[in-house]
């Protein structure tokens, strides 16, 4: 990668090097400015990095047991996601190295990774395309602003990413989720066909599908489609899946025109209201605790939600208290989520000669089936869709189950059990003013900087809209003829989905938003925001696919900018 000294004016500053920080760079060094990544992680090789890829179980430290304690000191928050064990702890932010603050009362995860490609090695991967359901919501209900964008001005750039990233999928036709440009879908497994059928023949309007994923089932230029090896979270050396670090690192440093710098931790930005541009990143070294400012013509903020608009809350202007981007007070507030941990899973009889093959990595999905129409139809505004899978009961599962012990026990577990359906449903959570992030008061971290403090809660909206979750899915699995069907609903703790988005929010009026419809910040023409803290609204589909074509675009918008002196 290109060496850059701190005392020349860089062409572009990328912060962060995740989903949306890997697009920023291979987009501006691909149009031909040289750009410094700054990520605030460790560094971490593609393939090499994945020290826990195909490790057997009886090398996984611990045995793959919990350590108690040091989970409850250092990985408090970070555990409870389904992506951490010992397997993946090196890709994970310390809580402890690295606190927050939060009424206990009303919790928040805010879970990050620490290496360099952020999230991108962790996410699920799922991939929605928004429609104007979506982007015209907020008008339509008369809550919060209007989204200054439509589809029609992001369809293009939907297409643009699907082609580098590859999604494979079903084409469905629906106008409210519309078809992306596909690889060939993975297939559902007996019984997901079987309970597919079942909700194709009792619901009208209402269908499950294989769940889109950024998993190539078709190769691309260095990438080999998945052999279902599993799990993915663990890293992908054969970058089947996307991440920052398996595709787009590797495309902007083909260029000749990229330095990543991890280690690097943005304090703030230094904002000249004279020209309204900022003029300087403060910058730590989280290894030396050495301060530096770097100047770029552009700055792309892709840190995350919370991290770039802890960068922003951070960033004031001379002589005054309140950040330079917040002239609207929109910032840092109407955060947002997605409902989860609520719906059902039931006992399916009658397929027990069947046993899957391989480690499929998606499951399923039922798009959104309520409020489509002009009218709202039940008791709560906006939708949700369900995600979920069908699979055997392994050994280790009846052996949580089957009372005994000895050999008759041993002999009893080496079949599998019967199958079982999981059915969960992600819920669009309304932009609410009174949820938010700040800055504590008082409170630093160990590098002086001012530790975030949330606070955050769902409203009477999601409460009813997870009913409703919870009493479809169990109609749909009892119409589908299980034998045991059991709800679930789990506390809801914001950022538990780990879709937090907003707190930096589009929309056409400086007086109420921070970002324009190009992602740039209202009061500084060179900084745009990218990430999840852009978002006007939620939808209840995965956002990542929506964070990416927005920085594909804001990209070749800035440099179009920059190329005409407008920055």
């Amino acid at each position: 990668m290109v060496k850059l000294e701190t005392t020349q004016e860089i062409d572009a500053i990328v912060v962060g090097s995740g989903i949306s920080g890997g697009w920023a760079a291979k987009e501006l060094t691909e149009k031909g400015l040289q750009v410094l990544l700054l990520e605030r992680g460790k560094p971490l090789q593609h393939g090499s990095g994945y020290v826990g890829e195909h490790q057997p179980p009886w090398e996984v430290a611990h045995h793959g047991l919990t350590p108690r304690t040091l989970y409850e000191d250092d990985y408090q928050i970070q555990s409870t996601s389904y992506a951490f064990d010992e397997t993946t702890r090196h890709f994970w932010n310390n809580d402890r190295l690295n606190p927050y603050d939060y009424d206990a009362a009303k919790p928040f995860h805010w879970v990050r990774a620490d290496v360099v490609g952020g999230r991108s090695l962790l996410w699920a991967r799922q991939c929605y395309r928004w429609s104007d359901l979506d982007f015209a919501a907020n008008k339509k209900e008369g809550i919060a602003v209007d989204w200054p964008i439509r589809y029609e001005d992001i369809a293009p750039w939907y297409s643009y990413v699907e082609r580098f990233i590859g999604v494979s999928g079903e084409a469905l036709g629906l106008a409210h989720l519309p078809d992306s440009e596909f690889q060939k879908p993975m297939h559902m497994n007996v019984l997901e066909d079987h309970v597919a059928k079942s909700i194709a023949t009792n619901y009208a309007g209402r269908l499950m599908t294989i769940g889109r994923t950024a998993t190539l089932t078709e190769p691309l230029p260095g990438r080999a489609p998945c052999h279902y090896c599993g799990p993915c979270h663990r890293g992908c050396s054969t970058g089947s899946y996307f991440s920052s670090l398996s595709s787009t690192l590797p495309a902007a440093d083909k260029t000749g025109r990229l330095s990543l710098r991890a280690n690097s931790l943005v304090e703030s930005l230094e904002y000249d209201s004279n020209v309204k541009k900022v003029v300087g990143v403060r910058v730590i070294d989280t290894e030396t605790k050495e301060r530096y400012k770097l100047r770029a013509k552009i700055v792309f903020l892709c840190a995350s939600t919370v991290g770039s608009t802890q960068i922003l809350l951070n960033s004031r202007q001379s002589g005054s208290s309140r950040a330079f981007a917040n002239q609207s007070g929109a910032l840092g507030r109407y955060m947002m989520d997605h409902t989860y941990a609520a719906g059902a899973q039931a006992i399916f009889p009658g397929f027990e000669e069947y046993y899957p093959y391989g480690y499929r990595p998606n499951g399923i999905y039922i798009p959104r089936f309520r409020n489509l129409g002009a009218q709202q139809d039940v008791d709560f505004s906006r939708g949700y869709g369900y995600q979920g899978r069908a699979r055997r009961l392994s050994w280790e599962d009846m052996s949580k189950i089957l009372p005994g012990f000895g050999a008759d026990f041993k002999h009893q577990v080496r079949q599998p059990g019967p199958w079982l359906f999981q059915l969960g449903g992600f819920g669009e959570v309304l932009p609410y003013a009174h949820n938010n992030m700040q800055l504590h008061p008082s409170k630093v971290d160990r590098f002086g900087i001012p530790q975030v403090q949330f606070n955050f809660s769902f409203g009477e909206n999601e409460r009813k809209q997870r009913i409703d979750i919870i009493q479809q899915a169990q109609q749909m699995l009892h119409k589908a003829g299980a034998s045991t069907v059991v709800p679930y609903d789990l506390p809801m703790v914001g950022g538990a989905a780990i879709h937090e988005m907003g707190t930096a929010r589009m929309g056409a009026d400086p007086r109420s938003s921070v970002l324009n419809a190009h992602n740039q910040v209202h009061a500084a023409s060179n900084l745009f925001v990218t990430d999840g803290a852009c978002m006007t609204s939620a939808s209840c589909v995965n956002p990542s696919l929506t964070y990416m074509a927005l920085t594909a675009r804001a990209a070749n918008y800035a440099v179009d900018q920059l190329r005409a002196g407008n920055l």
